[in-house]
């Protein structure tokens, strides 16, 4: 059967994906660029939300409307976008123009982490003037995440599975258990709200919890059943958990950096505070980040012999493969 991914040679500029890779990039730089030239140089402006709540706002800048701490977590993705996802979206997008298995893994991955940022940008960045910007990221990421997986020649995939040089088991294990402490986390404020009757302490200036839902609607259910189709042998488990992997590498240099420019605008954090969830995601990040590793490696150059078995299984890429090592 011929295989319906990318070839060896270099792809034409006018392949979907390169399109859409590239204009994702330009988009991507142009937000993050805007949001840490157009700083904030004013002292922040008290405000009482709807619900009576005061809160200090940024006051100047981007993102003058939304709250001091978001604000500033907001500066740490620009910067992470800008040093990491962007650079990584054109290092994936030259593999796979050249037919490279860890090109369209790398691909899907940071599709996936950009239109996971520019979901949170467009539907929980307080409105500024890139609100369109942030819109047309979300629609072209979610376009090519979708042409990435759907398109990734599946027979390199089962063939790495096949053959143990990717971790299955370890992979399912460490999204099985990220997915259920990202809901427990997140579902624990919310429950406690409900329980005495007031909006969570996060909730800040905005009226609805947009990251807690996306995490809850979609990161958390996505790793359990990421983890399902990798203990089936399945090798959409792999194109789905490499952007769940970069997901959680990602969050740790965003939260050290959220963490200082938070510190420096003045909000107030304890030792606890600070140590934690710093603690806590450098844990995950580095086991995350062995694991995405392990994942591009054992995607890599296949031998003689498994090439033949992928050609053999390619008849039903999304099949069960043999048992996960």
């Amino acid at each position: 059967m011929a295989s319906t991914g990318p070839a060896a040679a270099r792809l034409p500029v006018r392949d979907p994906i390169t399109l859409l890779s590239l204009v994702v990039a330009l988009l991507a730089v142009s937000a993050a660029v805007t949001g840490l030239l157009w700083g904030s140089r004013a002292d922040p402006q008290p405000f009482i939300t709807a619900r009576g709540t005061p809160v200090q706002l940024n006051g100047d800048g981007l993102y003058r409307y939304d709250a001091v701490a978001a604000a500033a977590g907001q500066v740490a993705v620009d910067i992470v976008v800008l040093l990491v996802g962007v650079p990584l979206l054109l290092v994936a997008l030259r593999g796979y123009r050249r037919g490279s298995p860890r090109g369209v893994l790398l691909l899907a991955a940071t599709m996936g982490y950009l239109l996971y940022v520019y979901a949170n940008g467009a539907l929980g960045v307080a409105y500024n003037s890139l609100f369109l910007v942030y819109v047309a990221l979300l629609s072209v990421s979610l376009f090519g995440f979708c042409t990435a997986v759907v398109g990734a020649d599946r027979a390199p995939l089962v063939a790495a599975i096949a053959s143990g040089r990717v971790p299955v088991r370890a992979l399912a294990a460490f999204l099985f258990t990220s997915g259920t402490v990202t809901a427990l986390l997140w579902l624990a404020p919310l429950v406690a709200g409900l329980l005495y009757g007031a909006p969570p302490a996060m909730l800040g200036n905005a009226t609805t919890m947009v990251t807690y839902a996306l995490d809850l609607a979609v990161i958390a259910p996505a790793a359990g059943f990421t983890g399902y189709l990798l203990m089936c042998g399945r090798p959409l488990g792999l194109l789905l958990a490499a952007p769940l992997l970069l997901l959680v590498v990602a969050l740790l240099p965003t939260l050290v950096l959220s963490t200082v420019l938070q510190v420096h605008a003045g909000v107030p954090f304890d030792l606890a505070q600070m140590a934690g969830p710093v603690a806590g995601f450098a844990l995950l990040g580095s086991v995350g980040a062995a694991l995405l590793i392990r994942l591009l490696a054992g995607a890599g150059p296949r031998s003689t012999s498994e090439a033949a078995s992928a050609q053999v299984q390619a008849v039903d890429p999304d099949g069960p493969s043999t048992p996960p090592r």
